[in-house]
């Protein structure tokens, strides 16, 4: 793998995360979480896969179930620490977070300075973390890296946000907003994920943690080794099948796939090419811990 300093492509401001693929045991049970008590619209289904997503625009979450598969434990795992699903305001927040408390849904809660998230798991045991964005006005830097923390949440705020009104259901313009990563080792991560990809690094002053983004957003991708002597998912349990990565256009998925085709031979080997539905090119390719990754070009 090539290390970081040898950087010199980045990705264009328009890159994002699109959405995630994951493997569970039980459809009607994950359906049951995700569609019935987070509010996720059922856009499509076909056999034992189900989309989500809010009504009228691209999916954010596909449900493939392997009936049967063993739920996966905290940290037990390389591959998937959470999926974040970016709500478009802090009263959305605050009406999620009275919601899943009046079910009685057990949840972590944090202020990390550029947003403020809960986090719950859902029933095998993936990671969830909803969030808002403050404005990328109110974002503090520390030197060349931005500022980020985990405080306590202000939970009276949030829920006393004028706007917070009953849970109807995921708004219009709520996305995955960025990947959190358990994987091996920073280096590898930070040589693959900046350095082949292209995000830039935002963040290192975590312990364990390394936080990477494009076009100067906090970030889309953390990557941490909280999961230390920790492997890939087998086939048989529940895990992220893949993320995606939404590029500006196809020169830029072109451009990747030249980087990805230059490194070593074991990363080249985990490229594939895919056909998307609507019939653009999709590139997967797996990190150096197993990950996939699903590049798309804008859509």
């Amino acid at each position: 793998m090539p290390q970081a300093e040898s950087v010199t492509a980045r990705l264009s401001d328009e890159a994002h995360v699109g959405g995630v693929r994951l493997q569970v045991a039980n459809l009607d049970r994950s359906l049951t979480f995700y569609r019935d008590l987070l509010g996720f619209a059922e856009l499509s289904r076909s056999g034992s896969s189900v989309e989500l997503g809010v009504e009228g625009e691209r999916p954010l979450v596909t449900l493939v179930e392997r009936r049967s598969a063993r739920p996966v434990q905290p940290h037990s795992r390389l591959g998937l620490f959470h999926f974040a699903i970016l709500l478009p305001s802090r009263p959305a927040l605050g009406s999620m977070l009275l919601h899943l408390n009046s079910r009685g849904v057990p949840l972590g809660m944090s202020d990390h300075l550029v947003s403020e998230a809960l986090y719950l798991s859902d029933p095998d045991g993936l990671g969830i973390e909803i969030y808002r964005d403050r404005p990328r006005s109110e974002w503090a830097r520390e030197g060349s890296e931005l500022a980020m923390a985990t405080d306590p949440l202000d939970v009276q705020g949030v829920i006393a946000e004028p706007g917070v009104g009953p849970w109807n259901g995921m708004p219009e313009g709520t996305t995955i907003g960025h990947m959190h990563l358990h994987v091996g080792e920073l280096t590898g991560a930070e040589a693959f994920y900046a350095g082949v990809i292209g995000f830039d690094v935002t963040a290192r002053r975590y312990p364990g943690a390394l936080f990477m983004s494009a076009g100067g957003y906090h970030h889309h991708l953390g990557t941490n080794t909280w999961a230390r002597g920790a492997s890939a998912p087998e086939q048989d349990e529940a895990q992220l099948l893949y993320w995606e990565l939404i590029v500006r256009d196809a020169d830029e998925l072109a451009a990747i796939a030249a980087r990805l085709a230059a490194v070593s031979r074991a990363v080249s080997r985990a490229v594939s090419r895919a056909v998307t539905p609507d019939g653009a090119t999709a590139l997967i390719a797996r990190d150096p811990f197993g990950t996939a990754v699903r590049l798309v070009a804008g859509r």
